[in-house]
């Protein structure tokens, strides 16, 4: 019951203050400036561990890309399209993701599974005061 109860929590928070404000981040670049890029630093992208390399205002720009973003089966060196902010290009993203709907899905995921687990939590809890109850009469 209390690991049903603390994986419904902790999906929740993921959900919550990670997943969706990670969506929202990956929509607001979409009016960014567009650039070529190539993959710098490869990993788990939607964990944010994925660099990209560009040319923004005439000078070399190496940038984290956010969490929730697509791409991390390719190779470094491979080529993609990034949209980042004019005033600060360390702000990017990868063409594919702007319209946040690799981040969306994992929010609605890990929200959808701690319902779950918070369901089969109250369940169990339900199940022990009903036998308790039972036991004391």
């Amino acid at each position: 019951m209390l690991m049903s109860l603390a994986l419904g929590l902790l999906l929740g928070a993921l959900s919550a203050l990670v997943m969706f404000p990670a969506a929202e981040h990956l929509r607001s670049l979409r009016d960014g400036a567009q650039a070529q890029a190539t993959l710098h630093t490869s990993g788990a992208c939607m964990a944010g561990q994925c660099e990209v390399k560009f040319d923004a205002g005439g000078r070399t720009v190496v940038a984290d890309l956010p969490v929730g973003s697509g791409g991390g089966k390719r190779s470094v060196g491979a080529a993609m399209t990034v949209r980042y902010q004019a005033d600060d290009p360390q702000v990017v993203a990868r063409e594919d993701d702007v319209g946040g709907g690799g981040a969306a899905l994992l929010a609605w995921m890990s929200g959808g599974a701690a319902v779950l687990f918070l369901v089969i939590a109250g369940a169990a809890a339900f199940y022990l005061a009903r036998q308790r109850r039972t036991r004391n009469r």
